[in-house]
């Protein structure tokens, strides 16, 4: 039986909103171990003079527990 928790994180990129979410899952897996699946709940974005200069995810981790 898999017995299965989930984790809510915060990332952030200067490029994308892929890029935040690449990012997030890179640092959430140097110490959560059997990652399964990612869900982005939300994105959105820093705007400085008519631009975007940071984009944000909002992403809920799902990992087997030991």
């Amino acid at each position: 039986m898999s017995v299965l928790k989930v984790i809510e994180i915060l990332s952030s990129s200067e490029l994308s909103w892929e890029d935040a979410a690449q990012k997030g899952v890179a640092k959430a897996s140097q110490t959560v171990k059997h990652i399964r699946s990612v869900y982005i709940k939300e994105q959105s974005a820093k705007v400085r003079d008519g631009g975007i200069t940071e984009f944000r995810v909002n992403m809920k981790i799902t990992f087997e527990l030991e």
